[in-house]
């Protein structure tokens, strides 16, 4: 039985080189993107399923999802590889653009994870792939917006790990550096007359393929040119002087249609 994939962003750059791969290894591919023509034409070329759509409407995530398991009966793999860099300017604040970044690179995500997890369990399990960026690591102040949405991303990886391990889904993320894509076109020529090397797409998409069937729940890989991918390793926090970690509270109780006070 073939394996069947999802992508989002897959009309180009990662998430096109993530589906060529997995098409090669014989995985039936569900294309989205926000650019029908693109997807179209990558489906065509690969066998597979093309899906037009914002990843900032959640109906997107529910109808690709759907299209998967109508059109080849099951789910295995998600790459929720959709995003954009924000160019949110915190001195000119344009709240339109802010939440577009915030919707693709946040709420895209949240969508395709909660969308995806039921198929994913009624097919037995199966695994989640983030594209998040080294933003997610570490401060990129060319676009803090940006690193804000890559930071929240590896967070919701790494919170869902045990949860989602415990149903036979493993989730983790993939962090790339800066990768010949369109998201960086604009500053190809600068990267290069620079000397600094770019990632090849397809580098990014092998780190994904392995990422996909990591043993070790909520992996966060690093990728960097020149070399093989690596599990970026957190450090712990203090706790408290003198005593033991605290157990994980409860969700609040809301009772009566009203918030819950201070206790």
């Amino acid at each position: 039985m073939s394996t069947v994939a999802l992508i989002t962003g897959a009309a180009s750059g990662i998430g096109a080189a993530v589906a060529r791969r997995l098409a090669r290894g014989g995985a039936r591919c569900v294309l989205v993107d926000v650019d029908a023509d693109g997807a179209e034409r990558l489906a065509k070329e690969l066998g597979g399923t093309a899906v037009a759509g914002d990843v900032t409407d959640r109906e997107t995530s529910a109808r690709a999802v759907a299209t998967a398991e109508r059109a080849y009966g099951r789910l295995d793999l998600v790459h929720l590889n959709a995003g954009i860099s924000s160019g949110v300017d915190l001195t000119a604040f344009d709240p339109d653009q802010y939440r577009k970044a915030v919707g693709v690179n946040i709420d895209g995500v949240v969508y395709g994870v909660a969308e995806s997890l039921p198929a994913l369990t009624r097919g037995g399990g199966g695994a989640i792939v983030v594209t998040s960026s080294l933003a997610g690591l570490v401060a990129y102040d060319g676009d803090p917006v940006y690193t804000m949405t890559k930071h929240a991303v590896v967070g919701l990886v790494r919170g869902l790990a045990k949860p989602l391990a415990a149903s036979g889904v493993r989730i983790g993320a993939v962090c790339p550096g800066f990768t010949d894509t369109p998201l960086v076109a604009g500053m190809r020529d600068v990267f290069l007359g620079a000397g600094f090397p770019l990632l090849d797409a397809e580098d990014v998409a092998a780190a994904v393929e392995s990422a996909f069937y990591s043993e070790e729940p909520g992996a966060i890989l690093v990728v960097q040119p020149g070399r093989a991918p690596v599990p970026y390793r957190f450090a712990g926090v203090p706790g408290p002087a003198g005593g033991e970690r605290p157990p994980t509270p409860p969700p609040p109780t809301h009772r009566g249609g009203r918030e819950p006070g201070p206790v």
